[in-house]
């Protein structure tokens, strides 16, 4: 009887939903591969099939989907074929989320509501998932939503060196929109060396979604360029009207920086004709030509995404990317 051959040797795959695939091949390329080819259609009545066209038994998976509108076609999408790795024998599945879809609903505001972040771990945890990577969650809390290993990456480092190189020479104050996102607001404070900060009072409505009632600058701003920063913009109501009102109190101009570019209607209107003299978002979401304009920078989150798949598939430190210790 001849002794049965045992490879060690890890086999890195990487995995595309059709939400963002200019996403997925760029991280695949810095990885150094190719994206598997995966068959993915439509029934009649929406029903979503994926077949992956080479063997994944024993393989370390990596599965890229953003949760972009369509969000739960996209969503739906992103479990199938994480259930089809996990019947297909891969050794350990990784979700890899750009925009974590209903990372907004991470709470109770009222009673009777649901927590939809929380039922979005939960299934992406029954489909077959080992491990989650997301980038810029809405609420930290959420990590501890999922039953698993959770790398919560920040685009913090790619948004402040393009700032600094492009501004550094600027008075510059970093704003957050509202007091709840403070913290974000200090973190870029930090990377900038220090600079002041200031925040928007704002009244939101819990009736109406998307939409703030009042505006009150607190923290001088005046003759300094403001970055106003958030984790999305979605409509843009919120960032245009802090914007505005930062420019009534006297700031030299506004630059809006933040992560995910939902740009929900009319958000594109709005920023055009706001006072920012740049925006600047990533491409954890994709941004179709229709919503490109001028003053529109986007900044690539493929390298961030293949450095944090590299650290998990090789068993290294995903944490040493952001603070510098292993």
């Amino acid at each position: 009887m001849t002794g049965m051959k045992k490879t060690t040797e890890k086999n890195l795959m990487v995995f595309s939903g059709r939400a963002h695939p200019e996403l997925s091949e760029a991280v695949a390329t810095l990885l150094g591969t190719e994206l598997v080819p995966t068959s993915a259609y439509e029934f009649a009545n929406s029903e979503i099939y994926v077949r992956y066209e080479e063997s994944v038994r024993g393989c370390d998976a990596f599965v890229i989907q953003s949760h972009t509108a369509p969000i739960n076609e996209w969503i739906m999408e992103h479990l199938i074929m994480v259930d089809a790795l996990k019947r297909a024998s891969a050794k350990r599945i990784t979700v890899v989320l750009p925009f974590y879809g209903y990372a907004r609903q991470d709470k109770k505001h009222r009673g009777r509501e649901p927590i939809s972040a929380r039922l979005m771990a939960d299934l992406f945890k029954t489909a077959g998932a080992d491990r989650l990577i997301a980038v810029d969650l809405h609420a930290d809390q959420i990590q501890g939503y999922f039953d698993g290993p959770v790398d919560h990456l920040m685009a913090l480092p790619i948004l402040t060196d393009y700032v600094k190189e492009k501004y550094g020479r600027e008075q510059l104050c970093v704003v957050s929109p509202d007091a709840g996102r403070i913290k974000v607001a200090e973190r870029w404070s930090a990377k900038l060396g220090g600079v002041p900060l200031a925040f928007i009072h704002k009244t939101r409505r819990t009736d109406r979604p998307n939409e703030t009632v009042a505006n009150r600058v607190v923290g001088e701003v005046a003759g300094k360029m403001c970055i106003l920063t958030d984790d999305m913009i979605d409509t843009g109501g919120t960032i245009v009207k802090a914007a505005e009102a930062l420019m009534n109190d006297g700031a030299a101009g506004v630059i809006i920086a933040a992560t995910h570019a939902i740009l929900s209607d009319p958000a594109v209107d709005r920023l055009k004709n706001c006072p920012a003299v740049e925006v600047i978002v990533t491409n954890t979401l994709p941004i179709p030509p229709e919503r490109e304009f001028d003053k529109l920078t986007c900044l690539s989150i493929a390298p961030l995404v293949a450095r944090a798949i590299r650290e998990v598939f090789e068993d290294g430190s995903v944490t040493s990317m952001f603070d510098g210790h292993a």
